[in-house]
């Protein structure tokens, strides 16, 4: 049965909070999953769930820690101290432990890194630090086990046993020559049928998929996602084995990315939760709505230059803000579409041909619409036919264009090293509103001759 956080059980936690009724509130959390743990935290006040944080063994809430919302995390952290900080990232794997570290300001940092009694956890740890965290190295766990090829099967296993203690799952075993470089991995079947006096080097598989340290994250989550991988090894530029990337990690880096791109495409430039600051949350949403402002002063500008259009011909006016909403509907669908196809590199052939393509798709879905438009004005709002004429052609056009600017905007981007995903949401349907309602008159002025 799946554990639920009802108001009931945390009034009994926070009177169990209250009183320092210590053992019954370990009692009642001791077969909790951290992870609703962490979600147990997020309906405390901050004071109550740094209790629950210190007082539960470091295990169990490490792992519930990384399981919070990063800005309640950094809050809690605040109320820890180095030596409290350094015992909960001793339990961690070492990519979530740095993940904790870059969270901290670089005085912090220094303060826990000399708090951590294991030497080698705390400089695998400042290793990681020096990794962009979106490519494979910031994304890397250190703990892995690994055999040399000149090892004998038997004395292999004892060092395996060793190495494995320290692995919170073991996908594979990876075999490595005397220098530390990826030479391939070990099936357990060939381990377990191996004659005791051969070697490693007689049974390994020397066929490998492996990244470098340098790796895009957005590349080893497709490396992953192809090959079904539930971990990939980690090599640096002289080829030597230095950590693994387990898919957790990548699912977590596909969630966030995928969060990101929501925003962006929102019309929101940084990374921010609900909860934040107005100050924080109005400095990310102000620029694009600023874009908007702007595009809306060229809108009326545009419109503007037609005003003599509109006052001969008033029926025009009613149907602008259906020109300007086609326009922006089709700019972000065909951008989507872009972005998908970035995003997984399941875009194929010239682009000439995806030109052709958008044309004749967009020209179906225009031609369709804009007789129903025309058809539906005629019978139903009574216009004469050369003015359902006029905007069934405006209408295809706009279509064509909006498809086309969808579409292209975002590989551009893609080309210049730019987030795609800024090519969705108020850039589109800014840009779209203004190039459907000056084709729309220009068009209209073609026909009806004003």
């Amino acid at each position: 049965m799946q554990f639920e956080v009802t108001e009931e059980y945390i009034e009994q936690i926070q009177l169990l909070i209250e009183e320092h009724r210590d053992t019954e509130l370990l009692q009642l959390l001791e077969e909790v999953h951290p992870a609703d743990i962490a979600e147990i935290i997020h309906e405390l006040e901050l004071d109550e769930a740094t209790y629950i944080i210190k007082l539960l063994d470091s295990t169990k809430t490490s792992e519930a820690l990384m399981e919070l919302e990063e800005d309640l995390r950094e809050r809690i952290l605040d109320n820890l101290s180095a030596k409290e900080i350094a015992e909960e990232l001793e339990n961690m794997d070492t990519d979530d432990a740095a993940d904790i570290m870059s969270e901290l300001s670089e005085e912090r940092k220094q303060e826990v890194i000399q708090e951590i009694s294991d030497e080698e956890h705390a400089e695998h740890i400042v290793e990681l630090l020096r990794y962009d965290e979106n490519s494979a190295g910031g994304l890397m766990a250190k703990e892995l086990v690994k055999v040399n090829e000149n090892w004998s099967v038997t004395g292999s296993l004892a060092e395996m046993k060793a190495q494995g203690e320290n692995v919170t799952r073991v996908h594979s075993i990876y075999v490595v020559d005397d220098k530390g470089k990826l030479k391939g991995r070990l099936s357990l079947k060939d381990l377990l049928t191996a004659s005791s006096r051969a070697n490693i080097s007689d049974v390994y598989i020397d066929k490998v998929d492996y990244v470098t340290v340098h790796t895009k994250g957005e590349e080893v989550a497709r490396i992953m996602q192809k090959y079904d991988l539930e971990a990939i090894p980690v090599v640096d530029e002289m080829g030597r084995l230095v950590g693994r990337v387990t898919i957790d990690d990548i699912v977590d880096f596909i969630r966030d990315e995928a969060e990101r791109d929501y925003q962006l495409a929102a019309g929101i430039s940084e990374d921010v939760e609900a909860d934040d600051s107005i100050l924080r949350l109005t400095r990310a949403r102000l620029p694009w709505l600023i874009l908007a402002l702007f595009g809306g002063f060229v809108s009326v500008t545009v419109l503007g230059t037609f005003d003599a259009a509109m006052q001969e011909h008033a029926a025009l006016f009613f149907f602008v803000p259906l020109i300007a909403a086609m326009a922006g509907n089709v700019g972000v669908q065909s951008s989507a579409i872009v972005l998908q196809g970035l995003a997984n590199q399941s875009l194929s052939g010239s682009l000439l041909n995806r030109l052709i393509k958008e044309i004749l798709l967009s020209l179906l879905n225009g031609t369709a619409l804009a007789l129903l438009l025309i058809v539906g004005g005629i019978f139903l709002l009574g216009f004469d036919f050369l003015f359902g004429l006029t905007v069934g052609i405006s209408l295809i056009s706009v279509i064509v264009i909006a498809s086309l600017i969808g579409t292209f905007v975002p590989i551009i981007l893609d080309k210049f090293g730019i987030d795609p995903a800024m090519a969705t949401g108020p850039f589109i349907t800014t840009s779209n509103d203004i190039f459907g309602i000056l084709i729309y008159f220009t068009i209209a002025k073609m026909i009806l001759g004003f």
